[in-house]
């Protein structure tokens, strides 16, 4: 079988490495970090989503971005400066609008043969990674955002998604700990939630195992796709080493962009910076304070997961600032005071902020399959559904390779 250089350790890379091993194939993978998973797929929010497959292509969304733009701690927030890469996304996410339909049905089948074939691998190679299989809850405080949210619930159904809606009394008995005035919601149950670093660093091993090489921290500096093979220039403890492989698979989150203009692929990934807090819960009380259901509050924008006895994941927040990865104040904030609102009795002493960015295309799909050069290609560009579609997407790529 083949030599394949996969480029890029996160969920992505790592799910598509386990399935080219299973095909017998070589395979490398080659990451800048030291370890795997420790970019996007460090600390996001932990849900597979189904639920969550509706792509963002809407005009009410364009509305409610601009609404926000001059509120530091609203959901979606733009940096005006002027850049053509971010407005020229805008521009392609806004011709995107009349796909929105098709776009979220492909979307959640997707999301579906993900999370399927994602439990065929943990229960294959005994990965704990905090599985809660309690379903994922959605939360809406008007009527209006209730019926909106039905519109888009008829085209997860269409998908596949068994997705039902429940009323504030519902509520209430699928999840105790929560406070608030809910009109209603809608509740998944086969959705479920894990910690993403734990699950991709797992399979990483059972990778090793299975004889794959994962080479961290090396940076690779240039690929040159030949007739016969292709080359990889990186950077391993600042000596230079080409590597040679029979194909390449980019799977580098934002810098796919930049990997693919050099090899004449024109894949638009923005980086969409989300945040999270990962708070601790250190006792009896707190951990009687926090959810075991996986929630999203559509309002807020923001989603929560429960890690296991001692950790409860909340993130959210979609801001438009380029490569810019500082942890703002200002956007954990919300985090922090949403947890405080919805559970009252949830101490926050213990919290430990994080930033990642996520790789979006326009479309809101994933970019997968060859490039225009014989033996590259791609799996990349999953937006925030990184670590809800990657399962699938893995078995994708390692189809298209052969």
């Amino acid at each position: 079988m083949s030599k394949i250089v996969v480029v890029g350790a996160g969920v992505t890379g790592v799910t598509s490495a386990y399935a080219l091993l299973q095909r017998g194939h070589d395979v490398v993978v080659l990451d800048r970090h030291r370890y795997p998973a420790m970019e996007t797929s460090y600390a996001n929010g932990g849900q597979l989503s189904a639920s969550n497959a509706e792509v963002w292509n809407s005009w009410s969304t364009l509305a409610k971005g601009l609404r926000w733009m001059l509120h530091p701690d609203a959901p979606l927030l733009l940096n005006p400066k002027p850049s053509w890469h971010k407005y020229s996304w805008l521009a392609e996410f806004c011709a995107q609008i009349r796909n929105h339909r098709p776009n979220t049905i492909e979307t959640t089948r997707l999301a579906i043969a993900a999370r399927r074939r994602l439990f065929e691998i943990a229960q294959s190679e005994g990965i704990d990674f905090d599985l809660q299989q309690r379903g994922i809850l959605h939360l809406y405080y008007s009527r209006e955002a209730f019926q909106k949210a039905a519109k888009a619930n008829a085209l997860l159904q269409q998908g596949g998604l068994e997705r039902h809606p429940v009323t504030p009394v519902e509520i209430l008995a699928i999840e105790p700990s929560l406070r608030g005035d809910f009109h209603g919601g809608f509740y998944t149950p086969s959705d479920c939630s894990g910690d993403v670093h734990k699950f991709t660093r797992g399979l990483a091993a059972a990778c090793e195992r299975r004889g794959g090489l994962l080479r961290q921290g090396v940076q690779v500096r240039a690929i040159t796709p030949g007739p016969y093979s292709v080359a990889i220039e990186v950077d391993a403890d600042g000596a230079a080493e080409t590597l040679e492989a029979d194909k390449v698979l980019i799977c580098a989150g934002v810098a796919s962009r930049q990997f693919a203009a050099a090899l004449g692929d024109r894949i638009n990934i923005y980086p969409v910076k989300g945040y999270s807090i990962t708070v601790g819960l250190s006792d009896e009380t707190s951990q009687a304070a926090a959810p075991w259901v996986s929630l999203l509050d559509e309002d807020a924008k923001i989603v929560a997961s429960r890690l296991g006895p001692d950790r409860f994941r909340v993130a959210g927040t979609a801001e438009f600032n380029g490569f810019n990865r500082d942890i703002r104040a200002d956007r954990i904030a919300p985090l922090i005071g949403w947890c405080e609102r919805l559970f009252p009795t949830l101490p926050t002493n213990s919290v430990i902020p994080w930033a990642g960015l996520r790789p979006m295309t326009p479309t809101m799909l994933p970019r997968v399959g060859p490039g225009r050069r014989p033996r590259v290609f791609y799996n990349t560009g999953h937006g925030h559904l990184g670590w809800t579609l990657s399962a699938a997407t893995a078995e994708l790529a390692a189809q298209s390779i052969g």
